[in-house]
């Protein structure tokens, strides 16, 4: 069943296409870093990778490690520290999601990476805030490192990189699903929509409390909000 349902959200979270709200200018992408030059990064760097359902971000510790936030069901699962170790995947990143279990941890370069481009302090240029001391930046994702409470909203990879980086933590992905929802909500024919989908659940499930209910309230929700 956990795997039937972790293939569901994958495939809903491919066709959302989340990479929608990647946080870097289209230049930026055409510039990224080859992971075999990982000698250039330097410590304190923030990170940045695409990765399949989303963009990822972890700070550079030097030795070619990696610290970063990345939800996980595995810990939940086993106390086998060799198997939590190995590159988190998506199926057990989605579940960890679900189960809102995550943690700081380090991995190299190349596992971080899980076989995209890396990007090197974008976010200086487009948050347009001035980084902390480098030694400092790292020391902060060290002190981190283990079980860390999870949110794929308020609390997630890129609020890490960003509160150990600039000292605040932000997160511009969540900030761009949020306007998009805004714009969901105030668009009325929302309210339409949900309204024929209410009714057509009514005909095809009959009228009860549990088609009627939905069928009435989240038109009248998203009115009012619009």
């Amino acid at each position: 069943m956990l795997d039937s349902l972790a293939l569901l959200l994958e495939k809903t979270f491919l066709l959302a296409h989340l990479n929608f709200f990647s946080t870097t200018s289209s230049k930026q992408e055409r510039c990224p870093i080859r992971r075999e030059e990982s000698s250039y990064f330097q410590r304190g760097d923030l990170l940045e990778v695409p990765r399949t359902l989303f963009t990822h971000f972890g700070i550079f510790l030097g030795d070619n490690k990696v610290a970063h936030l990345m939800p996980d069901i595995l810990p939940v699962l086993t106390s086998n520290k060799s198997q939590i170790q190995k590159v988190v995947t998506n199926k057990r990143l989605l579940l960890g999601v679900i189960y809102k279990y995550a943690s700081i941890r380090v991995d190299t370069v190349e596992d971080f990476a899980y076989g995209s481009p890396i990007l090197l302090n974008t976010m200086d240029t487009i948050l347009r805030r001035q980084p902390l001391a480098a030694e400092e930046v790292a020391r902060r994702a060290e002190k981190l490192i283990g079980h860390i409470p999870y949110s794929l909203l308020w609390n997630n990879c890129e609020h890490f990189v960003t509160y150990c980086r600039y000292g605040t933590a932000v997160s511009l992905q969540t900030e761009q699903f949020c306007e998009s929802l805004k714009s969901v909500i105030r668009d009325q024919r929302s309210v339409l929509l949900t309204t024929v989908i209410g009714m057509l659940s009514m005909f095809f499930l009959g009228i009860a409390p549990s088609t009627a209910l939905p069928t009435f309230i989240i038109p009248f929700i998203l009115w009012m909000a619009g």
